[in-house]
């Protein structure tokens, strides 16, 4: 069916930069939205990013937006979360997931296929 890997986490200090990506696989990649969300020790999994299946439309939480920035390649099958500015607050395991047909949105149900995370600290 679909699998997720992401990858490009780390250990970065406040205020730098981070690269994730996501490799899938399956032969439907490109008509399907794709998201990334994260978690936090103690918190609950919350949505970052969104990107419609062309890559059209964006959309993040408030709280990134300015400094992460969503793309994708169809011909790669591959999605990207790019990281600037990164806070403390930002150190999560980061999982990208596919939006369900016809669906964009911010909602953890809304997906239906998910990554097995990559670590991002940020250290202050």
């Amino acid at each position: 069916q679909v699998q997720l890997v992401e990858s490009g986490g780390g250990l970065v200090q406040a205020g730098g930069s981070l690269r994730l990506s996501c490799a899938a696989s399956g032969r439907t990649f490109s008509n399907y939205a794709m998201g990334w969300f994260r978690q936090a020790p103690g918190k609950e999994r919350e949505f970052v990013a969104a990107i419609t299946w062309n890559g059209g439309s964006t959309y993040y939480r408030d709280s990134v937006k300015g400094r992460f920035t969503i793309s994708r390649d169809n011909a790669k099958n591959t999605v990207y979360l790019e990281m600037n500015s990164l806070k403390p607050e930002d150190t999560a395991v980061y999982y990208c997931a596919r939006g369900r047909a016809g669906i964009v949105g911010s909602k953890w149900f809304e997906y239906d296929y998910w990554g097995q995370g990559t670590q991002v600290t940020v250290s202050s």
